[in-house]
């Protein structure tokens, strides 16, 4: 034989041998790239699908569960984590806290104490007279008496009528009676037509009424001229007034 047949077959093995080599290393390199790629990937962690309670015994659920976890019967805090480390004490469960039920029958008891007291304070306490009577309040009979155009200015009216207000009617007839002013009259008649009124609209006693008001207001002023000397007119004003007078019974 000759030196290059020989040859031959030694160079197909050393072909062979150098394609076995590069293929286990082609897979040795795919073998540490999906390793790699399951490291990278994160862990899914499947939660344990929860039963209705009452349905498993708690010997099966304590065969069921898995190592480290408490059976379904037993109370959170003696369910210690996997991951916690051993000598630490787990966190306590906070147990939820109780609502206290509202009695029924306190709105009741509140009505029923409302009810009574406007009985209890009524019947101890008779209602004053003017005042309230049942909760509401009574309206005094007010009697009015105005007279209109009265030939006297507001002023002068009002020097009187000042001594007359809170005064009853006998103590005001003697006001008026010993007063030196020309509208004393005025106001004298304007109150005894206001007695007049309260006897026979109102059927109240003249000796129960008390003056609560009395005032005047200005009315229409006339005006007239007079003449003077040399031709000449000097104007003059006659005022009037409007006056009034109100009565209520006393206390």
């Amino acid at each position: 034989m000759s030196p290059e047949k020989a040859s031959d077959p030694e160079k197909g093995k050393a072909a062979e041998d150098e394609q076995i080599e590069a293929g286990a290393a082609e897979a040795k390199e795919e073998a540490d790239a999906q390793e790699a790629r399951e490291r990278k990937r994160p862990r899914i962690r499947r939660k344990a699908a929860r039963t209705p309670a009452g349905e498993n015994a708690p010997d099966e659920a304590a065969a069921e569960a898995p190592a480290g976890e408490a059976p379904a019967g037993e109370p959170a805090a003696a369910q210690a984590p996997a991951d916690q480390p051993r000598g630490e004490a787990a966190p306590k469960a906070r147990a939820p806290k109780a609502r206290a039920k509202k009695a029924p029958a306190r709105g009741a008891a509140r009505a029923e104490s409302k009810a009574a007291k406007p009985a209890a304070g009524a019947s101890a306490k008779p209602a004053a007279r003017g005042g309230r009577r049942g909760g509401k309040p009574v309206r005094r009979r007010v009697v009015r008496a105005r007279a209109r155009y009265v030939r006297t200015s507001a002023r002068k009216a009002r020097m009187v009528c000042v001594h007359l207000r809170g005064k009853s009617v006998p103590e005001a007839r003697a006001i008026l009676a010993f007063t030196p002013r020309e509208v004393a009259r005025d106001w004298s008649k304007l109150l005894e037509s206001a007695v007049a009124n309260a006897e026979s609209n109102h059927e109240l006693l003249e000796d129960d009424l008390i003056v609560r008001e009395a005032y005047a207001d200005e009315g229409p002023t006339i005006k007239r001229f007079r003449p003077r000397a040399m031709g000449r007119a000097t104007p003059i004003h006659k005022r009037t007034s409007h006056l009034t007078i109100t009565l209520i019974p006393g206390p």
